[in-house]
């Protein structure tokens, strides 16, 4: 891709991942202050007839597909030990509430649905199969966090030969974990722009044709 083209966004060949942002990470998301520039850019890239998906974490209730991975800590980097076991299940289940998109940002019937097992919204899902079929070839992401569930897809879609926005504005996670991704390893796989740089990237697209 050359420098000109870099700046350019073809809404044919564009996907909005919206990832995580779902009511049982509300506060996150408020917290980030994400919500209203991501719901701006949704609208927008609804006008322009981008493809829109939500990856959704969606686990059993019982917690067999939960993820049985050896770690020294929990999320919040606490040690596991006697007071703080590894949990078993997750906190929710599959169709509750707590695991659907924040109602404000819209999604709609003819969104792409993505319910996802894992941190990357590619892992076992039907997402590459939904872009490649639309000749979709550049994803934008937004979400959190950052640093997790954001990365591992961005490096997934990386090592598929996507193309990657990350909207910086988009971001939910801690703050030194958010800038930190920004700033020193998304720009060596992927672009790292403003949603207002979004919609200029889109904008010098629609004033060339």
């Amino acid at each position: 891709m050359n420098a000109a083209n870099s700046e350019r966004l073809d809404p044919a060949h564009t996907a909005l991942v919206v990832f995580d942002l779902l009511e049982c990470y509300r506060q996150a998301a408020e917290a980030a202050g994400v919500i209203e520039p991501v719901r701006r850019l949704i609208l927008q890239c609804r006008a322009r007839g981008v493809a829109l998906a939500w990856a959704r974490a969606d686990h059993r209730a019982d917690g067999l597909d939960f993820a049985r991975t050896v770690t020294d800590t929990d999320s919040k980097h606490r040690p596991w030990g006697p007071d703080n076991p590894p949990p078993t299940a997750p906190p929710y289940g599959s169709g509750s509430p707590m695991y659907r998109s924040l109602a404000e940002l819209g999604q709609s019937e003819e969104d792409y649905d993505v319910p996802k097992h894992r941190w990357s919204a590619f892992h076992g899902t039907h997402l590459d199969t939904s872009l490649r079929v639309r000749n979709i070839d550049t994803i934008l992401l937004v979400g959190g966090s950052t640093h997790v569930g954001v990365a591992s897809t961005a490096y997934d879609a990386r090592d598929m030969d996507y193309q990657i926005v990350v909207v910086r504005d988009g971001l939910t996670g801690q703050q030194p974990q958010r800038d930190f991704f920004a700033d020193h390893v998304f720009p060596r796989m992927c672009r790292v722009r403003t949603s207002d740089e979004v919609l200029a990237m889109f904008d010098r697209t629609d004033r060339e044709e």
